[in-house]
């Protein structure tokens, strides 16, 4: 084909030009919706710790904590990573004096120490866990690589994080040549202790889909793949045979000047010869059993990943006689369930990466804590919203019984970070 002609279905001599080629990125918006269902608002971290004041502090703390690491677009992050890769990894980590967790001890309050520990979410591809061959469920260490820049020519140099129970260690690896040719030479640039987390690697794994008996779990993009192949190709099928029949044509027999003579409403054409013949061809016609394919296949996204376009406000049909609230939850029920199952397994990393950051500022001594302590429970928002009469009949019963109206003003969210403990 002719170069020049990009987009052109004819070159100029004559032969078929570039193919129509249709993308659609079906993925993406279902994916987007599934993380608007999970953390699409802030979660509340509840202490379950006995005593009333110290469940207050811990929570203050940790909700510090996250802010911190950059709260609600930090858990998006992560989820984001999770729904990709299948899982995610959530580093408890220190900003004081590099990582030295025992500057930690130096701080006189809490709260002043929960504002230089982060969780960060590491990038799978960056990620290197260390099962124990005796329990997919526990690290033995847990590596982060990261490449340092260079100058051209010279040697490829990565840095290796590697964490531990006992220590964190920092190493240099620098590799000649390219790809695995070449000596490789490794240094340790430095070495800690682990005062994060001692004893225990300081890392808090999150499944996005449990898989029994293996560290990684299940992603959303990968099965979705194939579906979306099918789609683009017959989309730019599709394209191909409209461009190529979208134009009428004509074949004249017996009439002259024809070619220079536009053809177009109102214009009449004579001619004395009775042999003459105008005949027209081409245009595009109906195709239902390749819209019906079509249609088939968008189902088939839907089904497999539970996210209907409902979810992102295109409404394509009737969603019945109920209220607006009950039809959309009936509606959107595969989704529903999907996000309840994902939020069993964040919640669980969640209230891990809390007991490792509560865990550290215990033993720099700033807030002594017990196992039991370190307990917390996540509380999700609802992903639909809820009618405010609703909820108002709801926190009234909920007074009746007994409960509390520190409780029930935060549910509500009117309750103030500084609220005080009933």
């Amino acid at each position: 084909s002719n170069p020049a002609a990009v987009g052109a279905n004819v070159d100029d001599r004559g032969g078929l030009g570039q193919r129509e080629v249709v993308i659609e990125n079906d993925i993406a918006w279902r994916i987007g919706a599934m993380i608007d269902f999970l953390v699409g608002k802030p979660i509340r971290i509840v202490s379950a710790a006995p005593d009333a004041r110290l469940a207050h502090t811990i929570e203050r703390v940790l909700e510090s904590v996250i802010e911190g690491s950059g709260g609600l677009a930090m858990l998006q992050e992560a989820a984001l990573l999770g729904h990709v890769y299948g899982s995610v990894d959530l580093l408890v980590h220190t900003t004081a004096d590099g990582e030295d967790a025992g500057a930690l001890a130096a701080l006189a309050d809490p709260l002043e120490a929960a504002e230089t520990l982060r969780l960060t979410p590491v990038d799978p591809v960056r990620a290197a866990p260390l099962v124990s061959p005796a329990d997919w469920r526990r690290l033995d260490a847990f590596c982060v690589v990261a490449d340092r820049p260079t100058p051209h020519g010279a040697p490829r140099q990565t840095i290796v994080e590697v964490y531990t129970p006992a220590l964190r260690q920092v190493l240099l690896l620098t590799r000649d040549g390219d790809g695995d040719a070449g000596a490789a030479s490794a240094r340790l640039v430095s070495q800690s202790p682990n005062r994060v987390s001692p004893g225990q690697v300081p890392v808090a794994h999150i499944q996005n889909v449990a898989q029994p008996f293996v560290y990684h779990g299940l992603g959303e993009v990968e099965p979705l793949i194939p579906m979306q192949d099918e789609l683009n190709t017959r989309l730019s099928d599709r394209a191909n045979r409209v461009t190529m029949q979208s134009f009428k044509m004509y074949l004249a027999k017996g009439v002259d000047g024809f070619e220079r003579t536009p053809v177009g409403p109102g214009v009449l054409l004579s001619t004395d010869n009775p042999e003459a013949s105008i005949t027209s061809f081409g245009g595009d016609a109906a195709s239902p059993s390749e819209d019906r394919h079509i249609d088939e296949v968008r189902e088939a996204l839907d089904k497999i990943s539970g996210v209907p376009p409902l979810a992102t406000g295109v409404v394509r049909a009737r969603v019945g006689n109920l209220s607006s609230e009950n039809a959309l939850r009936l509606t959107l029920q595969g989704l529903i369930a999907r996000t309840a199952r994902k939020r069993i397994t964040y919640g669980r990393g969640i209230t891990h990466a809390c007991s490792l950051v509560l865990s550290a500022l215990h033993h720099a001594g700033l807030l002594r804590t017990t196992q039991r302590d370190r307990q917390v429970r996540i509380e999700w928002p609802d992903a639909i919203a809820t009618d405010q009469t609703e909820l108002l009949r709801a926190a009234q019963s909920k007074r009746d019984l007994g409960v509390t109206s520190s409780r029930i003003l935060n549910e509500l969210g009117y309750a103030t970070q500084d609220a005080g403990v009933e």
